[in-house]
């Protein structure tokens, strides 16, 4: 039988860890034992894997001082070979660079899985310390996993062009999702307080506020667009930097613009997208966003910034990418807003992509001529993220791509 540990670095409500639940759900659903290990457990957790969830720490690290932090740092390998051991397990499947970096340091013998959620030139944009480690790890402990799972082409080709990755264990392999389990919790009832709001025509966020989804250009955007529709609104459901949100209603106060919500964390956000006319990213990087999927599921017009791989995503026929502005089956990719910078803005002035932006949320609004041609190719869209070919195929040896 197999044994499966999933290793993750938090229990928050982002795409990694909505996935690490989609797996501990269906490798179940076959029989198989499954632990989920968070580097760091919070009250504050929305992802919960019950009897089988396992810590290492209750504390975050920002209550960390500086040495503990390091401590704990060179101790999690050694903890993570210890519940390996323990529980006999024969596969183990890591998470995002943290996880990976610590799974790699283990020297433990199960099959060993890392996956790579992000294209990480523009995210070492960043040379703080552990972006430092994880881009050595790279060229150094990465050789100990039987398979590096890429979750779009455009990762994996970064990878190896910008970041001195050294081995030969990269795999693309989308990530999965439960279609039918997002569509029976998109028909749940919304809480009476937000029934109201989404009585009206909604722009959707949902991801953390963090400098890598640079929810800054949304909001200008935003801005732009209540001028010609002004009933509009703009919900954004997920938590984050506090120095993020302050920059945000700085700015909102700035430009005097309104109807626009902070929700926080939601433990469904199905639910809220399944009532959202469009749903809209802005991010600086992703790897394949699981929201965008997940929109698609249900049939939400997705307007998206470009990042390498969103076009591959939101495409039927896997084209080559540009940065002009694309139009897909899926709805529109505008120009990219990152410039070369990962920070939070030092001014809010209203840029020429956040203009084309704004431009392409009236488009998606002011028809259904997108829901429409959604709906036509929705099936051709969502089958490379079948759940049951995906999570088999992170457990299978490596296919060698060409």
């Amino acid at each position: 039988m197999k044994k499966i540990l999933l290793i993750m670095p938090y229990g928050s409500v982002g795409g990694m860890e909505r996935l690490a639940l989609t797996f501990y759900n269906h490798y179940r659903s076959l029989g198989y034992e499954v632990k989920a290990l968070k580097i760091i457990k919070l009250d504050s957790d929305i992802i919960h894997f019950g009897d089988d969830e396992l810590f290492l720490s209750g504390v975050d690290f920002s209550g960390m001082t500086m040495q503990r932090r390091m401590r704990f740092y060179f101790s999690v390998p050694l903890y993570i070979r210890r519940i390996i051991k323990k529980y006999s397990i024969t596969h183990s499947i890591a998470f995002g660079d943290m996880a990976n970096v610590f799974s790699s340091w283990t020297r433990t013998k199960e099959f060993k899985v890392a996956s790579m959620h992000a294209v990480k030139s523009i995210e070492f944009e960043n040379k703080n310390f552990l972006n430092k480690v994880f881009k050595r790890a790279f060229r150094k402990s990465y050789r100990n996993f039987d398979k590096v799972v890429c979750i779009s082409n455009a990762i994996r080709k970064d990878l190896l062009a910008n970041c001195g990755y050294a081995f030969d264990n990269l795999e693309v392999i989308y990530n999965p999702h439960d279609v039918a389990e997002i569509r029976r919790k998109s028909a749940e009832d919304l809480p009476a307080a937000d029934v109201a709001l989404f009585e009206k025509e909604v722009v959707l966020f949902l991801g953390r506020m963090s400098v890598q989804k640079a929810p800054w250009h949304l909001v200008n955007a935003f801005g732009l667009l209540q001028k010609r529709r002004p009933d509009a609104q703009l919900v954004l459901i997920g938590d984050g930097s506090p120095e993020v949100t302050r920059h945000l209603e700085r700015q909102i106060a700035q430009h005097q613009i309104s109807n626009i919500h902070f929700l926080g964390r939601r433990s469904n956000p199905y639910q809220y997208m399944a009532r959202a006319k469009v749903v809209a990213l802005s991010s600086y990087y992703e790897g394949t966003p699981n929201v965008v999927v997940e929109a698609m599921a249900l049939g939400i017009p997705v307007v998206s910034a470009f990042t390498p791989g969103i076009t591959e995503l939101m495409r039927v026929v896997d084209v080559e990418e540009t940065k002009a502005l694309t139009r897909t089956e899926a709805g529109i990719v505008t120009p990219p807003f990152f410039k070369g910078r990962l920070n939070i803005p030092d001014t809010s002035v209203v840029t020429e992509e956040e203009k084309i932006y704004a431009d392409a949320l009236q488009e998606t609004l002011g028809t259904d001529a997108y829901t429409k041609t959604l709906a036509e190719h929705q099936a051709a869209l969502l089958a490379k993220f079948d759940l049951r070919q995906v999570a088999a195929a992170y457990l299978e040896p490596i296919t060698r791509n060409k």
